[in-house]
């Protein structure tokens, strides 16, 4: 990989492999690592401490906050937001057309001026499993896990844990990732880290005490 330092080359600002592509509109924060062969398109900003795998696609405009984890192979289309702590699986892919064609009906190739790009937001902390596929325009809520090979096709709440094709809800889980155990008086319980959450009309909110 290609350093770039900083002036008294104590610690790296930037760590990027020579075969990415960075566009030089675009913005990378301090500890960020790119690696092989990745594309950072016109003025997409990637926050500090990310690590973005090889091959992956930020497309022009993207936004992608601090302390994420995109793997490898994925493909993240503009206008998508992603907010900070959030993981992106190898080979997901963040959609941005509803509609999609490749000619307009009279079948004259369509260029950028005959759609309109809608994106996908993903919120702090969320994660999205290998493979998985979002049709924007949806939004994945906070702390929330999309499976592995998922097709979202709606917006996902908060600590929501939703699987198949498609996604549909079947549990809750905790910051920590772990599916919550419901207890007998009805809350729901983090079997890892004891975190507490009561769920009421379909919203799940973490417990002080």
């Amino acid at each position: 990989m290609t350093v770039a330092s900083s002036p008294s080359d104590a610690e790296p600002l930037v760590s990027v492999a020579a075969s990415a592509q960075i566009d030089p509109s675009s913005s990378i924060g301090d500890g960020t690592r790119i690696w092989h062969l990745s594309q950072l398109r016109e003025r997409a900003v990637v926050g500090s401490n990310c690590t973005i795998g090889r091959g992956v696609y930020i497309g022009p405009g993207v936004v992608i906050g601090d302390r994420c984890k995109i793997q490898n192979s994925a493909l993240v289309y503009e206008p998508a937001v992603v907010e900070d702590g959030a993981f992106i699986g190898p080979a997901v892919v963040l959609t941005n057309d509803e509609y999609p064609r490749a000619v307009n009906p009279d079948g004259t190739v369509k260029s950028a001026d005959d759609w309109h790009a809608v994106g996908v937001i993903v919120r702090a902390g969320a994660s999205i499993g290998a493979r998985a596929v979002c049709i924007a325009p949806v939004t994945i809520g906070a702390w929330s896990l999309v499976a592995a090979g998922a097709v979202v096709t709606k917006d996902v709440p908060a600590h929501a844990l939703v699987v198949g094709t498609p996604a549909r809800q079947v549990g809750w889980v905790g910051k920590a990732g772990v599916p919550l155990t419901l207890e007998p008086d009805g809350r729901w319980t983090c079997p890892r880290t004891g975190e507490r959450y009561a769920e009421i009309d379909g919203v799940l909110s973490e417990q002080t005490r």
